[in-house]
């Protein structure tokens, strides 16, 4: 009796990015437990990319989410994303999205969040911290918005590293789905990170950068890495529309 041994192609499970066309890019989405490094300059639609990856987890596939802000107050951040049509608080009090204030203990201002990180906390206990928010409301997709900002915090580029190592290990542990945000120095010359090891613990990487043409400057999206995915090196444009970023996967850059 012959046995035939037929090779079937492991199909590794996806998380719906909620950005339109980006999934046609990414086998489907984001690989299921993955952190994906989002990175770019100034105005290049970060925070709004990971305020979309959450926001519509919860909107369109019932996950529900961690916002970490270190850059803006929870409610200005909610104001900001209702000009999208988000209505983040409508699903914070349904428990599908949770705000982790991280900046109002920093500048000496009260906090009437339900989330507050303390001031000068270190890092095993943010850790710990995002750890049980995301346990609080079941979270399967996370943002932390961003990293340079919770580095500030820290006294040298040893604890900057040993904390991104430690972010890194505990988040693929937990087995949410993490954007971390940063920013890129110098994306033309490689450098997509401040601190240079971003890029490498990350298991993707998403930049979102510029590029001049006719005058004008033009938003464009590069995934550098992705793993457990085949993906283009093209750069794809795209816009930030009045309901959010859509991608343009079929057009040449501009």
């Amino acid at each position: 009796m012959v046995i035939l041994m037929v090779n079937k192609k492991w199909s590794v499970p996806r998380v719906k990015t909620g950005i339109p066309d980006l999934d046609s890019l990414l086998e489907g989405g984001f690989p299921e437990e993955t952190t994906v490094l989002v990175t770019g300059p100034t105005g290049s639609g970060k925070t709004t990319f990971g305020v979309q990856f959450v926001y519509k987890g919860a909107e369109l596939y019932d996950e529900p989410g961690v916002i970490v802000t270190m850059e803006e107050r929870a409610k200005d951040l909610r104001r900001e994303m209702m000009s999208f049509g988000w209505d983040i608080e409508k699903y914070e009090n349904e428990g599908k999205i949770a705000i982790i204030d991280g900046v109002s203990a920093v500048v000496g201002i009260p906090s009437e969040e339900q989330y507050v990180l303390e001031d000068n906390i270190n890092t095993e206990d943010f850790l710990r911290y995002v750890y049980r928010v995301i346990k609080a409301i079941n979270a399967k997709r996370l943002v932390i918005d961003s990293i340079p900002s919770i580095a500030f915090r820290l006294r040298s580029e040893r604890e900057i590293r040993d904390f991104l190592l430690k972010l890194n290990t505990i988040l693929l542990e937990i087995g949410v789905t993490s954007i971390l945000i940063t920013e890129a120095p110098d994306p033309a010359r490689g450098k997509l990170s401040r601190y240079g090891i971003e890029e490498f613990i990350s298991r993707g990487v998403i930049l979102l950068d510029f590029i001049e043409r006719e005058t004008e400057f033009k938003r464009y999206l590069l995934i550098r890495k992705m793993r457990e995915t085949r993906h283009s090196m093209k750069k794809y444009p795209f816009e930030i529309m009045s309901d959010g970023i859509v991608v343009y996967p079929g057009g040449e850059i501009y």
